[in-house]
This record gives structure tokens, sequence and C-alpha cells, in this order.
């Protein structure tokens, strides 16, 4: 087994019930093929770096995990499948240098600490599916 990291940025043009079904899916995909999900992290709605589809924004989502690495390329494979998605990107932890990162980044996200631009005011998906700014 073996740490990996996921970011999601899922569309904006969902609603706060749809996003969190699509988080849902998204660790559903990693446990249904044997991972086991350490931590997750919500880094709520962002501008983005560049329009993506016509989208400007996206909803960020982290997923610390363990998993064996044969399962990845199926992981990934369902990602692409997933038109509601925009982009997705797994980082590979692997030496002990990288693994104590890993465990590091696993109890921030436990507590989490999250740390939001400045001048961006963030929309956090909250129980009752308010926005926050």
């Amino acid at each position: 087994m073996r740490n990996y990291e996921n970011l999601v940025i899922v569309k904006p043009t969902l609603t706060a019930e749809e996003i969190k079904a699509n988080i849902a899916a998204i660790e559903e995909v990693i446990t249904s093929n044997g991972g086991e999900i350490a931590a997750t992290s919500s880094m709520g709605m962002k501008k983005l770096a560049y329009p993506i589809n016509k989208n400007e924004r996206g909803y960020y989502h982290v997923i610390y995990f363990t998993i064996a690495p044969a399962a990845i390329s199926e992981i990934e494979r369902r990602f692409r499948i997933n038109e509601e998605l925009l982009r997705f990107v797994t980082i590979k932890y692997d030496t002990k240098r990288e693994v104590a990162a890993f465990n590091k980044l696993v109890e921030k996200a436990k507590r989490g600490v999250d740390s939001p631009v400045k001048d961006e005011p963030t929309i956090k998906i909250s129980e009752d599916a308010t926005e926050e700014e």
C-alpha cells in the first residue's frame, strides 16, 4: 500500500448537493478499489488560473489515501469518465521524506487548518448548504 494525494476540481455550475454527491462518488471510487481514505480537505470555490471549458472558477477538494499501486489506473480512468470533474491530479508519496510530508498533510487536514487566499472569497459547503463569503 502506498500513500497518494488526489486533488479534484469540480464544475462550479453544480449546486451544493450535487457537489457533495460528486465528492462522495469520488471517495466511493477510491474505497471500492481497495483504498483507505486517511483525510479529506475541502478548499472551496476558487478562481482558476485559466478558463477550463469556459469555466472561470472551480470547487477544489483534496483526498489523502492509501491504496495498492495497481488500482490507480482504474481510479484515474473512472475520473476521466466523470464529466463533472474539470481536472484532477494524483500525487504519489514514495520516499521516506515524502511519506513524512504526507503524514503532516494528513494531520493538517484532520485538524481542518486551511489557509484560504486573502483576496479571493471562498465558498464552503456546509451541512445546511449555505454559502459563506
